[in-house]
């Protein structure tokens, strides 16, 4: 992941909730040489400061060139440093989530009105969430009414994610309609995320797992 072997780039997010965070932000990884700079540039207002990269004579050693309408995507050192210390934790944080998950799969997974995320790989997978996929109508409850149980008893949930054909911007522009995408729409009316951080307890695990036992 990140090696760009089959693709041009790959684009890791550092949100607070991921399995690596720098407080917000991410990196992008390529091989392309020419694309690099570019997004060198884009990430500080399009500025180029190396002459052997500007158009025009380069006037001395305050001189750079805004080359394109770039932006202000520049990472604090601050932000830097939180990630460097988060990648030093990365191994124990994997194996915690690993943990959870398997806790999660040998509790749940018996269960006929919800399914489990896929634990199958032929690599090592570190989860960043752990959707289940519950039948609602099979407990006769709405997926609102759920989440409001699980929130009475001090569990967070929330739904991964809300489809983007979904949303007024791009439903408005291209025309989406709902009928186009079956499988993502039987998804979407399923999922529901519980909780999963490094930071759990054997005893906190063990909650979540009784509260969505108790569901039914």
């Amino acid at each position: 992941m990140g090696s760009c072997s089959h693709s041009l780039a790959t684009v890791f997010s550092f949100h607070p909730v991921k399995n690596l965070t720098t407080g917000e932000g991410g990196a992008i990884t390529t091989n392309d040489e020419e694309f690099y700079q570019r997004l060198l540039r884009l990430r500080s207002h399009g500025i180029e400061r190396e002459p052997a990269r500007m158009s025009f004579v380069h006037e001395g050693p305050w001189y750079y060139e805004m080359q394109a309408l770039g932006f202000n995507y520049r990472m604090t050192g601050i932000q830097a440093a939180l990630g460097l210390s988060q990648l030093s934790k990365l191994d124990r944080f994997m194996s915690r989530r690993s943990e959870i998950v398997r806790t999660y799969n040998d509790e749940l997974s018996a269960i006929d009105w919800l399914r489990t995320p896929l634990a199958s790989y032929r690599a090592d997978v570190c989860y960043h969430l752990y959707v289940l996929q519950i039948d609602f109508a099979a407990i006769k409850m709405t997926r609102g009414a759920v989440m409001e149980k699980l929130k009475q008893r001090g569990i967070g949930s929330q739904v991964h994610y809300i489809p983007i054909y979904r949303q007024p911007y791009y439903r408005d522009r291209f025309g989406f309609e709902f009928a186009a995408f079956p499988e993502t729409e039987a998804y979407y009316s399923r999922c529901l995320s519980i909780p999963l951080y490094p930071a759990m307890t054997d005893d906190d695990v063990e909650r979540v797992v009784d509260a969505v036992k108790a569901l039914a």
